[in-house]
C-alpha cells in the first residue's frame, strides 16, 4: 500500500519511517514524498509528529518491541515492526487516550493487508500497557537505549564531554524552539515583537542576540506579519552569531563558501552593504539561496563551486571576510532533525574532518591580509570542530586566533563551543582567525 494513496497519518508515517531507516532518505525528503495525502492540517501533522518522535526514540521503542516478541520480524515485516513502533510511541510520549492508540494503530496492519500481524500489534501493545514498568526499567538500564543513540555516537559524546554528556542527550531529544531573525534592513526587533502581540503571538528578545526573538509556541511562516515581504527569517539564535562575528563592514568583498540554503549569508547582507559571493557545491541547494535573497530584498553573486577544490579559484581572487560553515554531522541539531542518529556513520566523522581541513587550506590562501575567516559547525564534536582548527593553526605562520565570545557555551582552545540545549540554542562551533 503506498503512502501516496492514504489519507491516514499513522499509515503515512510508516512509510516516512522505511524511507528514512531503510531506504537512507532525509526525514524532511520522506515527508514530502510520503506525507498523507488529503487538505487536513491534523493529519499532517499527527504524522509528522509520529514521525519525528519515533525517529528522536527509535533505539528505544525497537528495545520494548525486542523485549515482547520471541523472535524477530522477518525482513519483509519491517513496515509491522515500525508499526509496532509507533504505537509504542503513542502510549508512551502522546496524549492519545490508550485505547484510541492501540485501535488506530492496529487498522493500519489491517489496511496493509497483514491480519495476522493486527492480532500480534494488539496482543503486544496491551501486554506493554500492563507490564510497561517492568520493561522500562530493563530497557532504560542501557543509556544508549535509554537516550536512544547509536554506541557510536554515544562513545564520542561521553569522551569528548565528560561532565555534559547527559544533558546533552536530553536536550537532543527535546523540541527546538521555533526562533526568527527580524531583519534589520526593514525593521527593529522591538518593533517587530510589537507586530507579532498584534497578532497574538507570543514571543520573546534573546539576551546577546540582537536579531533574535523566540516563540512561545512554533506557526507556520504565513502567519507570521511581513514574513513573504522580508521582514523576518526562520533561524536558530546561535545561527545568527556567524555575521556579528564575521564583522564585515560596508565595501567588504566577503565569500560565503558553504552558503546554502543561505540564512548566514542573508544576515552578512541584512548587516552591512557588502559585496557577497555565495557559493555552494549543490546547484539545487543554491536555488533555495536565490530565493531567500529575492525574499529579504538582497543582492548577492551566487556561484556553484567546490570551496575545497584549489582550482575552481583564481589565484588572484582575494575576500575581505570568508565564512566557512563546513558540512558536518550535524550532531548539534538533532532535535531539530533526529533522522541525523541513524543516517550518519562513525567513518563519516574522519571523512568529514578532512573535507573541513580541505575547505580551511584551500580558502585560506584566498584570503585578503588584514582579513578574517570564521569556520562554524552545527556540530557537537571535538573530532570536527577543535581538533580541525587546532591542526590547521599549527600549520600557519599568518593566523592570529580571535576568541569568539558568544553570550552561551564555553571557550575551547581556539574556538568556543556551544552544546544543544544551553539557553535554548542548537549545538555550534565557531572559530574566529585574522590573517596577519
Amino acid at each position: 500500500m503506498s503512502a501516496k494513496s492514504s489519507t491516514d497519518p499513522r499509515g503515512a508515517a510508516v512509510e516516512v519511517l522505511l524511507a528514512v531507516l531503510h531506504r537512507g532518505r532525509s526525514l524532511d525528503r520522506a515527508l514530502a514524498e510520503h506525507g498523507p495525502r488529503g487538505d487536513d492540517p491534523r493529519d499532517v501533522a499527527l504524522c509528522r509528529a509520529i514521525a519525528y518522535g519515533v525517529l528522536r526514540y527509535h533505539r528505544r521503542l525497537g528495545a520494548i518491541r525486542d523485549h515482547f516478541l520471541r523472535s524477530r520480524l522477518k525482513s519483509r515485516d519491517q513496515d509491522m515492526a515500525l508499526l509496532l513502533e509507533i504505537g509504542f510511541f503513542q502510549l508512551t510520549e502522546m496524549d492519545i487516550p490508550a485505547h484510541a492508540a492501540v485501535s488506530e494503530t492496529v487498522a493500519v496492519a489491517r489496511r496493509r493487508g497483514k491480519p495476522w500481524a493486527a492480532k500480534l500489534i494488539n496482543a503486544v501493545l496491551r501486554r506493554f500497557q500492563r507490564d510497561s514498568a517492568a520493561c522500562l526499567q530493563a530497557v532504560d538500564a542501557d543509556p544508549a537505549r535509554q537516550a536512544s543513540v547509536p554506541d557510536w555516537l554515544l562513545a564520542h559524546l561521553r569522551r569528548d564531554w565528560p561532565d555534559d554528556w547527559q544533558a546533552l542527550l536530553a536536550a537532543q531529544n527535546t523540541r527546538a524552539p521555533m526562533t526568527l531573525r527580524v531583519n534589520r534592513r526593514r525593521t527593529s526587533r522591538d518593533a517587530y515583537l510589537e507586530r507579532l502581540a498584534a497578532e497574538g503571538i507570543g514571543a520573546r528578545a534573546l539576551a546577546g542576540f540582537e536579531d533574535a526573538l523566540v516563540l512561545d509556541n512554533a506557526v507556520a511562516v504565513s502567519a507570521l506579519p511581513g514574513f513573504a515581504a522580508g521582514d523576518c527569517s526562520v533561524q536558530d539564535a546561535v545561527a545568527q552569531w556567524a555575521a556579528p562575528l564575521l564583522a564585515a563592514t560596508e565595501g567588504d568583498r566577503v565569500l560565503d563558501a558553504c552558503a546554502a540554503p543561505g540564512g548566514k549569508a542573508a544576515h552578512v547582507l541584512e548587516h552591512a552593504q557588502v559585496s557577497l559571493l555565495a557559493a555552494d557545491i549543490d546547484a539545487e541547494r543554491l536555488q533555495r539561496v536565490e530565493e531567500t535573497f529575492a525574499r529579504l530584498g538582497l543582492s548577492a553573486t551566487v556561484r556553484v563551486a567546490d570551496a575545497s577544490d584549489p582550482g575552481q579559484w583564481p589565484a588572484q581572487e582575494r575576500f575581505d571576510r570568508i565564512l566557512i560553515d563546513a558540512p558536518c554531522s550535524g550532531t548539534g541539531v538533532i532535535r531539530r532533525h533526529p533522522d541525523i542518529k541513524w543516517l550518519r556513520r562513525e567513518a563519516d566523522i574522519a571523512h568529514l574532518a578532512v573535507r573541513q581541513r580541505a575547505l580551511l587550506d584551500t580558502l585560506w590562501p584566498r584570503l585578503a591580509p588584514g582579513g578574517r575567516l570564521v569556520y562554524c559547525t552545527c556540530s557537537v564534536l571535538r573530532a570536527e570542530n577543535e581538533s580541525v582548527i587546532e591542526a590547521f593553526v599549527g600549520d600557519q605562520a599568518d593566523v592570529k586566533v580571535v576568541p569568539p565570545a558568544p553570550p552561551v557555551g564555553r571557550p575551547v582552545g581556539h574556538g568556543h563551543q556551544v552544546l544543544t540545549g544551553e539557553a535554548g540554542v542548537d549545538g555550534f562551533y565557531y572559530a574566529c582567525l585574522d590573517k596577519r
